[in-house]
């Protein structure tokens, strides 16, 4: 069996990707359970888990974001992308997620819920396919979008990738 070349412009019109607004990149979801949960906040019911194709290419970057959930992100295929998260104490931890598995590279990385997470292409990469799955689901109400002022002065020693995954 033959396999196609495929690129990102491709990629978003099979898939029927849209812009993801304030963090960026494409995606579209493709699964939110239909068993629910009482929701943190408030009371009402929310879905126990959703799933998304997401998408970056050369031109976006996921900005700098965090959820009250756990979010797992996977890699189907194209270039390496770097997953960077600070937790609350400004530990910075950068995984790469590819095809190949080794010290802080994987197929596969979770984001714990709160922490504080931007993903980017590697350097000289030119789209990525990945998958983000959340549980409790995602829902854009729980989205916090981070503030780069907010951001530098809580850590300070992370400035220029704050710099790098901000808006």
């Amino acid at each position: 069996m033959k396999t196609a070349m495929i690129d990102a412009k491709s990629l978003i019109e099979k898939l029927e990707l849209k812009p993801l607004p304030l963090e960026g990149g494409y995606f579209r979801e493709t699964y939110r359970s239909a068993e629910t949960l009482p929701s943190r906040s408030d009371g009402s019911r929310k879905s126990v888990s959703t799933c998304i194709y997401f998408l970056l290419t050369s031109e976006t970057f996921s900005a700098f974001h965090r959820l009250p959930s756990d979010e797992i992100w996977h890699f189907y295929g194209g270039d390496a992308v770097k997953l960077h998260t600070v937790s609350d104490d400004g530990n910075l931890e950068t995984t790469q997620l590819c095809a190949e598995i080794g010290p802080g590279v994987a197929p596969q990385a979770v984001v714990k819920a709160g922490d504080w997470q931007a993903a980017e292409l590697a350097e000289g990469g030119g789209f990525a396919l990945l998958g983000c799955t959340v549980a409790p689901a995602f829902d854009f109400v729980d989205y916090e979008h981070g503030d780069r002022e907010s951001l530098l002065k809580q850590f300070p020693q992370h400035k220029d990738i704050i710099l790098k995954l901000t808006r």
